[in-house]
């Protein structure tokens, strides 16, 4: 059921100004609906939606495509610094770091990328456990600035009621919503870790309250959600019994209310995380259960599907079957009608599509030589180009696997600076996927020993994964 929108005052806030303002005008030049406005700016639906309820931090090159499609005479160009501008240079002041060097000392990069020792919790039991209340649920979605520190305050545990209401179901989609937000910005690891393996115990204590039928689709559809994304931040720092069992909680749930679109989302996550951890034949299979009855599905679900297949294929080496699946995930790609898609599949845009279907592809460049890596190549650095920093981490991941390719088929020159690129994009994260992926480039690079800005990448990975 459609949410009403939600009622704006202008006078709360620069930013809620900024957004009534896009609401607005948006709404007079004749975009009643904000998904054909969202394509022709180039942004997603969720990200304009966010900030036209003063929830999201605009990002800067988005207000003059704003102005260039409502015709404002540079408006929302003003109005973004007295709206954004002091967020903006507290970014920067918190963020700032030596430049990188052109030769000689290593850079000293702020280390955030790996996660050691990740402690892990388990979510199958749905008992009481001690946890805290880490969700103020109002501000949730106030994204920007972030501090995560006030999310994990000690006080006491979430309270179970005795019955499911609309107030749970609400909360269950606010938690979500944020930890996606935040993963895909800053990975998955510390605060937001604790975050997600918190919620999701709450999230499974709640199916075994008692919940009106009424009700009932839509709460399995709300903790289906929840369990997509904090499986994410979890897969995201390797607790990976923990993330197998939310991913497949949130399968269960999305079966029993009939979300076709979660479960497709589900056995996707159960999918990838197969492949990442070596059972392409498990990833494989969980990519065709989710396209069972596909025509239920939109087509950017089923790219997502057929891309997770291609990705378990170029595990196997098999280069007939990778690139067959490839081009299924491109034709289903070309019918996709962003308003059109369900919410949580917002992220699959143009730069997802090629940076995951670059990373099936990625597998048969490195692994048979005979195999033209042209084509990952142009895909990976489409993904960087096309993905902001709302999705820093397939950004940076992408960077990554761009300058491995590079290192190990290519020029070593041209990759040690795409390296180079690759640590600037990755400092801020917390992701063991993404370390892991520097540590595979710093080995590559370490095969050009003798060429010095190789060398030098090599020991500026070295020195980031151990500070």
């Amino acid at each position: 059921m459609p949410q009403p929108e939600k009622v704006l005052d202008p006078t709360r806030s620069p930013e809620e100004w900024f957004g009534n303002e896009l609401r607005l005008r948006r709404k007079a030049a004749g975009y009643p609906k904000a998904g054909p406005f969202a394509s022709k700016v180039q942004v997603s639906v969720d990200v304009l939606l966010k900030i036209e309820k003063g929830n999201y931090r605009c990002p800067q090159d988005l207000p003059p495509r704003l102005d260039a499609a409502l015709d404002t005479d540079g408006l929302f160009t003003r109005a973004w610094a007295m709206a954004f501008g002091h967020a903006d240079k507290r970014s920067r002041d918190a963020d700032k770091r030596s430049p990188l060097p052109t030769e000689g000392a290593v850079p000293q990069l702020e280390r955030r990328m790996l996660e050691e020792g990740a402690p892990t919790s388990s979510i199958r039991s749905p008992d009481p456990v001690h946890r805290r209340n880490i969700l103020a649920i109002g501000s949730l979605l106030a994204l920007a600035p972030l501090d995560l520190s006030a999310l994990l305050s000690p006080t006491a545990a979430p309270s179970v009621p005795s019955k499911i209401r609309p107030k749970e179901i609400r909360e269950l989609r606010d938690i979500a919503s944020g930890l996606h937000t935040w993963d895909n910005a800053y990975g998955g690891g510390g605060l937001i870790s604790q975050l997600a393996t918190n919620s999701m115990q709450w999230a499974v204590s709640l199916l075994s309250v008692d919940c009106p039928s009424p009700l009932r689709t839509e709460f399995l559809g709300a903790v289906a959600q929840l369990g997509l994304v904090a499986g994410a931040c979890q897969f995201d720092v390797y607790r990976h019994d923990d993330a197998r069992v939310a991913f497949k909680v949130a399968v269960e749930c999305a079966e029993e209310g009939q979300h076709w679109h979660l479960r497709a989302k589900g056995y996707s996550f159960l999918a990838r995380q197969a492949i990442w951890l070596g059972d392409a034949d498990d990833g494989l299979t969980n990519a065709e259960k989710g396209l069972v009855r596909q025509d239920r599905l939109t087509p950017a679900e089923r790219a997502m599907l057929h891309t997770a297949r291609a990705r378990a294929f170029g595990k196997l080496h098999n280069v007939q079957e990778t690139i067959a699946a490839v081009g299924a995930a491109d034709d289903a790609f070309a019918q996709r009608c962003p308003e059109n898609e369900p919410p949580w599949m917002a992220y699959y845009d143009e730069a997802q599509h090629n940076g995951d279907t670059a990373h099936a592809l990625w597998d048969l460049a490195v692994g048979i030589e005979e195999y033209d890596p042209a084509q990952a190549g142009q895909r990976f650095q489409a993904a960087v180009r096309g993905h902001s920093s709302t999705f820093a981490r397939s950004r940076a991941m992408s960077c990554i696997k761009l300058a491995s390719l590079a290192m190990r088929r290519g020029d070593p020159y041209e990759a040690a600076a795409i390296g180079r690129r690759a640590l600037e994009l990755g400092g801020g994260l917390t992701s063991r996927r993404a370390a892991d992926d520097l540590r595979q480039l710093g080995q590559f690079a370490g095969q050009h020993s003798k060429i010095q800005p190789a060398a030098e990448l090599k020991e500026a990975i070295s020195a980031t994964l151990r500070a």
